[in-house]
């Protein structure tokens, strides 16, 4: 019996050898193979291609007309997934990868989801659809472990256990669900989009379920920041000599002490005189260590230093595949006891690392509110793996020192002891009404190393520094005014989010990330303070009184899945709830777009639409279809003429222009349908390069500066290779080349176009010093015949050289084999001192 464990990534796969031997093999009496995935390898098809015939032409519209979908019509069918390189354009499949699990598996006897035990259950997901994909029917089983160290493995994979089916398995259930209703909000950023864009704004407004609970969370705090008006007050209060001040509840309701000016403050500050303060109580008090952090406590401490959700993201992941931190996407506020014995031992060097002095670390005790059993990966903490310094951090990205200084301080302040103070409690022993309570503090405790609450706190509090109370008090007039509401920031949107439990700390942090960042991004984060891109400000309007933005609404939703995992609701009624919050928000998000113009201003020319192309119909001969499209490509017009021609399926030759060179070319083409960003329309389809010989195909009038002869052009046509003396683009010199014409692939897609075939430079160790190409001279200096000798001798030669600045310097050099950037030459070598 062999078991064939997947690995949610490479570097997974490459822990998993080391803990248990190797790629295959044996570990405790059973037989394995490793096998890596590559995070999600399937994706949901287009929604036009989950339905019949019938129902076809209306999905794959994407109009709002025809949303919300009718759910009961969808299969569900997913595909191999796809990515595309922005840079050079080519699509690359998972279903190369995919197919390599199937071939693994048919000498396995079971089948391991060895991937993350994530909150949301996407680790049981990632596993599940590629066991579908290849048609499995064994055995299914899990393997559960905290984090990626050998020990954890080891214990992991002696602990499997059995899954029952898919739809069964409440992981994956609730992981699924959740996928699909994300599936279905895809409606309600097309419907919010396309609502905008009647009124004249050019933009993609994303409006993903947590998305926009976050847009609308800034946007009503902005507005409250906005509407603010400051209204100071006076009144009268009591110092004592230590300088604790006494103060009355004041009710506005019954109470009229509280004055506009100064004047009259005073003015009743003559009704009071000098009084001896009183002390009713003093209590000796202690508080614990605040919880531990879970990531988005960390990136919103962060933020205030100017670290990006982003970055914290990526190097805080690359840090955890080196175990100097633990696993980023955990629930956990705590850690179990084995975690907590696991690193006791590590304290010490930690504090080294981060500077805590260790004499504060004396309570090595497991505290019952920090360590307990039951959670899965526990909270954030340092890992296993302790760095020699912060500095050695650096290579990891730019937040790591700081993540790593926050997460072992927070971590090491559960080792302080509890800060202790004094709570005193006193008042004017002739006013009574005028009362105090000061805190004195002790010890400060575990507040010396990291007070994890007055990090994560939005606002400053004041700090406690009383000495206790004095003898007597005064009448004082004090200043007052209205609180103004906090600007939103990162950690003031964290405590929202938290407080309504919408998303886990390391969701808040990504999706943070995405809408900050890209062309459509809806919010600006500023160290850690927030405002409303222009697009956000318009998905602020077509929120206001929306299901999909409203926290209440998303965390019935989460719940919903959650009972949906624990088999309390089917999967369907989850899913309705996806159409009835479209059905609504759809009239919403119409009816605010009316008022866009006078909340948000005219579209500014980045938001402008783009002018639509003309276009021109008729009916398609070939099929008889009667068809719409536009009369312009490439920046030619079709004639009535070509019109005509396109209609009957016949091929035309136009000039069109190319929008980024300028240049023009000669294009072949005939009307047919394509597809663009997954949806079809009818139009001029240029005819593919493979359809072309290179006897007919379209030639280049130049190329590198080279113009082409009508006798280049038939002997390339021909098939020969020829030479030409062309201009580089990048140094604008003149280089020799042999060139053919060839059918060749640029960014992903097939061309007709110029190969350059250059001689490959001999490999520079096949030289010897004797015999070595190279530069004959250094920094401004030549050398002489007899220098070049002696080089090639092997030995060193004296020059008088300049810098880059223009300053003169002497030093020895002697000709070597070098590298640079990975390739080997032979050159000079400079030799101070």
């Amino acid at each position: 019996m062999t078991y064939l464990l997947l690995a949610e990534k490479p570097s997974a796969a490459k822990n998993f050898a080391k803990a248990l031997g190797g790629m295959s093999g044996s570990y405790n009496g059973q037989a394995y193979q490793v096998q890596t995935l590559y995070g999600h390898m399937l994706e949901f098809v287009e929604p036009h291609e989950m339905v019949g015939d019938r129902e076809k032409k209306d999905f794959q519209s994407w109009e709002p007309e025809t949303m919300p979908w009718d759910v009961s019509q969808l299969n569900w069918k997913k595909q191999p997934q796809k990515s595309k390189n922005m840079k050079t354009g080519k699509v690359t499949s998972k279903a190369g990868a995919i197919a390599d699990v199937k071939k693994a598996a048919q000498n396995a006897s079971a089948i391991v989801i060895a991937t993350d035990k994530d909150p949301s259950g996407e680790g049981q997901l990632i596993g599940w659809e590629v066991i579908q994909a290849i048609g499995w029917k064994g055995p299914v089983k899990r393997m559960y472990f905290i984090d990626e160290s050998e020990k954890e493995l080891q214990k992991g994979f002696k602990g499997i256990i059995d899954l029952p089916s898919y739809n069964k398995d409440g992981e994956y259930v609730k992981a699924n669900v959740r996928s699909m209703w994300d599936f279905l909000s895809m409606q309600v950023t097309r419907i919010a989009t396309t609502a905008a864009r009647a009124q004249g704004y050019g933009v993609v407004v994303r409006q993903g379920r947590l998305k926009s609970v976050m847009t609308k969370l800034v946007a009503d705090q902005l507005a409250l920041v906005k509407a603010y008006k400051k209204k100071p007050y006076f009144e009268v209060k009591y110092k004592d000599e230590n300088g604790n001040v006494f103060a009355r509840k004041f009710d506005e309701d019954k109470d009229n002490w509280r004055f506009g000016t100064k004047a009259d403050a005073e003015k009743d500050q003559q009704n009071y005189g000098a009084s001896k303060v009183v002390q009713d109580s003093k209590t000796r008090k202690e508080t614990a260590p605040g919880k531990l952090l879970d990531l988005g406590g960390l990136a919103a401490i962060l933020g205030t230093r100017g670290y990006k959700s982003k970055e914290v993201l990526a190097t805080y992941q690359k840090m955890y595949d080196a175990k100097i931190v633990s696993y980023p996407r955990t629930e956990d506020k705590f850690i179990s006891t084995e975690q907590f014995n696991e690193m006791l031992p590590l304290v010490d060097q930690v504090a080294g690392v981060v500077g805590a002095d260790v004499s504060l670390l004396t309570h090595r005790k497991a505290r019952p509110t920090h360590v307990k059993n039951g959670g899965a990966h526990g909270a954030n903490r340092p890992g296993t793996v302790v760095p020699k310094s912060l500095d050695a951090l650096s290579s990891y990205g730019l937040s790591a020192k700081a993540i790593y200084e926050t997460l072992a301080k927070n971590f090491l302040a559960m080792f302080g002891e509890n800060y202790v103070y004094d709570s005193i409690k006193g008042h004017i022993e002739k006013h009574p009404t005028f009362t105090t309570t000061v805190s004195v503090p002790i010890d400060q405790g575990f507040k010396a190393i990291f007070d994890a609450d007055q990090e994560t706190a939005d606002e400053t509090g004041e700090d406690d520094t009383s000495v206790g109370l004095g003898q007597n008090g005064s009448p004082i007039v004090a200043e007052g005014v209205n609180k103004k509401p906090p600007h939103p920031s990162h950690k003031w949107l964290e405590k929202q989010l938290s407080k309504y439990e919408v998303g886990t700390g390391a969701t808040r942090v990504s999706t943070l990330s995405e809408v900050t960042n890209g062309k459509t991004a809806l919010l600006v984060d500023a160290r850690g303070k927030l405002t409303l891109t222009k697009t956000g400000e318009i998905a602020a309007v077509l929120l206001e009184g929306s299901q999909i933005a409203d926290p209440a609404v998303t965390e019935k939703l989460f719940k919903a899945m959650k009972d949906a995992g624990e088999f309390k609701v089917k999967t369907h009624d989850v899913l309705d709830t996806a159409t009835t919050l479209i059905k609504h928000d759809k009239g919403v998000f119409y009816r605010n777009a009316q008022s866009l113009h006078k909340k948000v201003g005219s579209p500014d020319a980045s938001m402008a639409l783009a002018k639509a192309k003309p276009k021109t119909e008729g009916v398609f001969k070939p099929t008889g279809e009667k068809v719409k499209f536009n009369k312009e490509w490439g920046g030619h017009t079709f004639t009535d003429q070509e019109v005509e021609k396109l209609l009957n399926g016949d091929t035309i030759a136009i000039q069109a222009t190319n929008k980024k060179t300028g240049k023009t070319v000669k294009v072949e083409g005939s009307l047919g349908q394509g597809t663009f960003k997954g949806h079809p329309f009818w139009g001029f389809q240029r005819k593919s390069a493979e359809s072309y010989t290179i006897a007919n195909a379209p030639f280049p009038k130049s190329w590198s500066g080279y113009i082409f002869t009508k006798e280049d052009e038939k002997q390339l046509r021909a098939g020969e290779k020829i030479k030409i003396k062309a201009i580089s683009n990048k140094t604008k010199k003149p280089f020799d080349a042999a060139i053919t014409f060839e059918l060749k692939e640029f960014k992903g897609d097939k061309i007709w176009g110029i190969e350059p075939h250059f001689t490959p430079r001999k490999d520079p160790t096949k030289f010897t010093r004797a015999n070595a190409p190279f530069k004959e001279e250094f920094s401004g200096y030549k050398f002489t015949e007899q220098e070049v000798m002696d080089l090639r001798a092997g030995g060193k030669v004296m020059v008088t050289a300049k810098g880059k600045k223009g300053k003169s310097f002497t030093c020895n050099v002697s000709l070597e084999l070098k590298e640079y950037n990975g390739s080997k030459f032979w050159g000079v070598e400079a030799h101070f001192g």
